[in-house]
């Protein structure tokens, strides 16, 4: 089996996702986990399939009237803890709570992101920074600090939200892109280096997904992707996880955007920056 499987004391919890084609339970190998951005989209999901299958979740992000909401349908499931990862006191106090010796963490998901749409040159230096600083900085703070505790209970799982973005230059979005890119690369480093370890990290790439991101990132695009191309935070959600426990290094849910991830790293990479720019143009 797949590292640090099986051990969980008080034995596994079961969720049975709502999502066409999966299947009727998921068995999960975690009795407690820490979700960040777990106020809404994609984290929001994870942290609710999470609690309704009985684990312990801590939920981190900024806004403390939906943790609130989220902790009230969970009770004694759902922590809140409200911190805003580009900040250090927000960052340290969710790694206190990541290395708090009296309640220890299996699962990390580092979900927490943005992204910012448009020409580089046009974006204010403050918001490439700021997407660095939380879809990087951030993640690497929160990953190093979690597994030095896992590593040394010989189990733990971490799960990195990347994006299918990350496997190409997205002009229009080109740090969002490359931190992407970033996050994926140092998982599959870090999934070898750690084999044998009792320690499992995972990458989720997910497509278009129906969240508040385009809100927040500007796009102007997304009206123009077809709607095959979209999925639910429920459905990446549950891939996700399945994944995870699994001990799959790279996961990334559709069929459909497999089958692109697979044709795109055959391609030159030449025709992959022309394509990409010309469906953002």
């Amino acid at each position: 089996g797949q590292p640090g499987l099986g051990h969980v004391g008080r034995g596994p919890a079961s969720y049975a996702p709502a999502m066409t084609g999966s299947s009727p339970s998921t068995t999960f190998p975690w009795r407690t986990a820490l979700v960040t951005g777990g106020s809404s989209g994609i984290g929001a999901a994870i942290v609710e399939q999470l609690a309704g299958a009985g684990v312990t979740t801590v939920a981190v992000a900024r806004r403390g009237d939906r943790l609130d909401a989220l902790a009230a349908r969970f009770p004694d499931l759902v922590e809140p803890l409200v911190a805003d990862l580009e900040s250090a006191d927000g960052r340290a106090r969710t790694i206190a709570r990541l290395r708090d010796p009296d309640r220890p963490i299996d699962l990390l998901v580092n979900n927490a992101g943005y992204g910012v749409d448009g020409r580089f040159h046009q974006i204010a230096t403050a918001d490439h920074l700021g997407q660095v600083e939380l879809n990087i900085s951030a993640l690497v703070a929160l990953t190093s600090e979690a597994l030095e505790t896992m590593i040394a209970r010989r189990r733990g799982w971490v799960l990195q939200v990347s994006s299918v973005a990350g496997f190409q230059p997205a002009p229009s979005a080109a740090v969002y892109a490359a931190t992407k890119a970033f996050v994926t690369s140092l998982t599959e480093a870090m999934a070898e280096e750690l084999r044998g370890s009792g320690v499992v990290v995972s990458a989720l790439c997910p497509g278009f997904t129906r969240t508040e991101f385009q809100d927040r990132s500007g796009s102007t695009t997304t009206g123009r992707v077809p709607k095959w191309m979209w999925m639910s935070a429920e459905s990446v959600a549950a891939t996700g996880l399945r994944g995870v426990a699994a001990g799959h290094v790279l996961v990334i849910p559709g069929v459909g955007y497999r089958v692109l991830s697979s044709v795109s790293s055959v391609m030159p990479r030449s025709a992959i920056r022309r394509i990409v720019g010309l469906l953002q143009s």
